[in-house]
């Protein structure tokens, strides 16, 4: 079972039937063995002059200004205008006077979606619905703060629905009291409270008075389209600073009597900082001081750029005990982990022995290689400690888990821990680690005055926490008509997943992370691994190991190499059984019509020509989390380099809140499903990456890359989350469309090798 962390402290107290409505299910029923646990947990919200907390999701000013809370990490995927623009549609609020704050620290914020998936094991799936309900509960009860996986707008819809509904019901009841009508007559459009006829009021002029207003006991939610938000390309709110370079990131923050700092974390693995030449590093201008750690070096100076020349000529030397991970490492620990006893079947449906059993089998292996984040924001973080406690400035995807990790790592108690939670320059799942946060805490205690902790690119690479290398062996029996009658896969692989938690939760440190989970089969290992097609008898196998290279939290994690696995293998069995690859695939998606419309979809907008010889094209399909998707591309190898001449997407992921934002997302996931088949990965000798510059990685450049389409299918299914789900598809699509290009069948990301 999974390890939990330590309970968390916070307010318990109880909270009126406004708050309960929008609370997200923290005041359910309580097992008999949690009966002492607190029932319900009060917004932890402050209040500047003038503004009125609603309920634990809104605050609206006496000007009318709506303050939309976000208990989301805003990493460049929409988030911080996705729920506000939920809110904003159910209360009827004028778009140009909404505004975000990020949200504290509360059991109210818990993303007990994402908590679920992370956290369920053989006894919670034994359990069902009981074991659900204890998962949520153990999410909000410990506030599990999580940004990830797609999940922010399917875990918080509703919520932040009802907190508009509640606050749209308040102000009608109190400007009906003005009116002296019934409250039902009055509705909120454009900001304006009506009555119906010729009466209007601001919804600043009576936001005091209706707090004081009872909710009924069943929100009636706005029906019909009229003025309504929800499925209009609202622009981002965002948008404006980043533009104008007015946004905070984590490096934009000053504080008075700052001073700057940076790192050095020697190789991959148990390292531990065994000498450094002090002499040297203080003869920079700017230079303060050099901080010693039993596992890193910081130089703190007057700016940046000295603190990073110190730490150049200060050259520290590290011991690393163990086998230094190398490529030849990672590759022998995934083989060997096929011959191990560790090996688990964690899905299987039918029964493929008599299947298998003297029949002529089709068999192929693939192999990923780790995919680095390189996010455009390395991790940063700034920090002010004193008597009374620490502030910290930091982009994190678990806030709650990084304060509990500084207060510790501190040796205060959680609540002296101020944690102010910054938007993110990318991350793809980087940043729900947070190292550099307790680095930056404890150099500012040291130093006795604010820092700032950079960590530079070369440190960026090194010390990334990858997405998962996996080798994987496929077979599979054709029957006579060239329907798949059994498919097996095995795959080796690390869990990141599980590495991640047992650093951010646990605290465990990178290297014993990575050993703890190397004996046990995890689903989250194998993610994405279930075929979506009609396949009478299959099975997936999982082997785990420990490559000793830590992993963590990506971008549709295992997806991104299940996918491949799967829909090149499909792709090998279209071409054996003399079939065109998607007349092949649709044979199988009776069952699923959803991505069955998809993948027609994509095939007729690009032209498909049914992936004959010399055609370029590759198609590839996928579904996860309740959304499909379908990609076709055009390929070809100019030199020795690859060059993608258009990619066509048509993606079923509901009903949308905001459309452009989808397909900003999926356009985005397109160009990381990109990036991660041309480069993305690095050789790895004697704990180092033998590169760590962005230009020498083989990334896509605007030249490589030509006409990208995505079409969003028309759905009114619940809207889903579309971070994830377009990038596992691109690299297969493209291996698909090199094999009709060359003749040649690419079995390895990337696919054009990592030399």
């Amino acid at each position: 079972m999974a390890r939990f962390p330590r309970k968390k402290t916070g307010p318990n107290k109880g909270i009126d039937r406004r708050t309960l409505l929008v609370g997200g299910g923290a005041a359910a029923g309580l097992l008999i063995a949690w009966a002492a646990w607190p029932r319900r947990y009060a917004p932890n919200l402050n209040a500047a002059p003038g503004e009125t907390i609603i309920n634990a999701f809104l605050k609206i000013d006496r000007s009318g200004q709506i303050i939309v809370i976000v208990p989301q990490t805003e990493t460049g995927q929409g988030v911080t205008t996705l729920l506000p623009q939920i809110v904003a549609d159910e209360l009827g609020a004028d778009w140009r006077t909404v505004a975000v704050q990020s949200a504290p620290v509360s059991p109210l914020y818990a993303n007990s979606l994402l908590a679920r998936e992370w956290l369920a094991n053989d006894w919670t799936r034994l359990l069902g619905d009981a074991g659900d309900w204890a998962l949520g509960q153990y999410a909000t009860r410990n506030a599990l703060m999580l940004t990830g996986g797609g999940t922010s707008v399917p875990m918080f819809h509703d919520a932040c629905r009802d907190a508009g509904a509640a606050a749209r019901i308040l102000l009608c009841k109190a400007a009906a009291a003005n009116w002296d009508i019934p409250w039902e007559s009055c509705d909120i459009q454009n900001g304006l409270i009506s009555d119906g006829g010729d009466r209007r009021m601001k919804i600043g002029d009576v936001v005091e008075q209706a707090v004081g207003f009872d909710l009924p006991a069943i929100l009636p939610l706005r029906q019909g389209q009229d003025g309504r938000l929800s499925g209009q390309d609202l622009p981002r709110l965002d948008t404006p600073s980043k533009i104008d370079g007015s946004h905070n990131f984590a490096a934009d923050i000053r504080l008075p009597d700052m001073v700057y700092a940076s790192i050095r974390q020697g190789p991959i693995g148990d390292a531990i900082l065994a000498g450094l030449d002090e002499r040297s590093a203080s003869g920079v201008t700017g230079f303060i001081k050099l901080f010693r750690h039993d596992r890193w070096l910081a130089a703190v100076a007057t700016n940046w750029w000295a603190a990073n020349k110190a730490l150049d000529l200060a050259d520290p030397i590290f011991t690393l005990r163990g086998t230094p991970v190398s490529s030849a490492t990672i590759d022998d620990a995934l083989e060997a982990a096929f011959s191990s006893a560790s090996g688990r079947r964690l899905y299987a449906q039918g029964d493929l022995l008599p299947v298998f059993e003297g029949a002529t089998i089709l068999a192929s292996e693939y192999q990923v290689d780790a995919g680095l984040h390189l996010a455009l924001e390395p991790l940063c973080a700034t920090a002010r400690v004193s008597d009374d406690g620490a502030e910290v400035w930091l982009a994190t995807q678990a806030p709650g888990l990084a304060r509990a990790a500084i207060a510790d790592a501190l040796g205060l108690p959680e609540t002296a821990v101020a944690l102010y939670p910054l938007h993110a320059g990318g991350s793809f799942g980087r940043k729900m680690d947070w190292d550099a946060g307790v680095q930056a805490a404890l150099i500012a205690r040291d130093l006795g005055r604010p820092v700032q902790l950079l960590w530079s690119r070369l440190e960026d690479v090194i010390q990334d926490r990858p997405a998962a290398p996996a080798h994987a062996r496929m077979a599979a029996k054709l029957g006579r008509n060239g329907a798949i009658e059994g498919w097996l896969a095995k795959v080796a692989a690390p869990c990141a997943m599980t590495q991640t938690w047992a650093r951010i939760a646990d605290g465990a440190p990178p290297h014993k992370a990575a050993a703890a989970s190397a004996d046990k089969a995890s689903r989250l290992a194998v993610a994405g691994m279930v075929p979506p097609y009609a396949i009478p008898n299959w099975a997936v196998d999982h082997y785990p190991c420990d490559v000793g290279l830590p992993l963590g939290f990506t971008r549709s994690n295992a997806h991104l190499h299940s996918a491949f696995f799967t829909e090149s293998f499909v792709d090998e069995l279209a071409h054996l059984a003399g079939m065109e690859a998607m007349s092949f695939r649709i044979q199988m998606l009776g069952g699923n019509p959803r991505l069955a419309h998809c993948l027609s979809t994509a095939a007729a907008m690009g032209g498909w020509q049914g992936g004959i010889a010399g055609s370029g094209q590759g198609i590839a399909t996928h579904m996860m989390n309740g959304a499909y998707a379908a990609v076709m591309v055009e390929a070809a190898v100019r030199g020795n380099r690859l060059s993608v001449g258009r990619i066509i997407a048509a993606v079923d992921v509901g009903d949308q809140v905001n459309p452009d934002i989808a397909r900003q997302q999926i356009e985005g996931g397109l160009i990381y499903g990109l990036a991660y088949a041309m480069g993305a990965s690095v050789p790895y000798e004697r704990g180092l990456p033998t590169r760590a510059i962005l230009g020498r990685m083989n990334l896509p450049r605007l030249s490589d890359i030509g006409e990208v389409t995505v079409e969003l299918i028309r759905s009114t299914a619940p809207p889903a989350g579309v971070t994830d789900l377009a990038a596992p598809l691109v690299a297969p699509a493209i291996a698909n469309a090199l094999y009709t290009w060359t003749g040649q069948r690419l079995r390895s990301l990337p696919l054009l090798g990592t030399t």
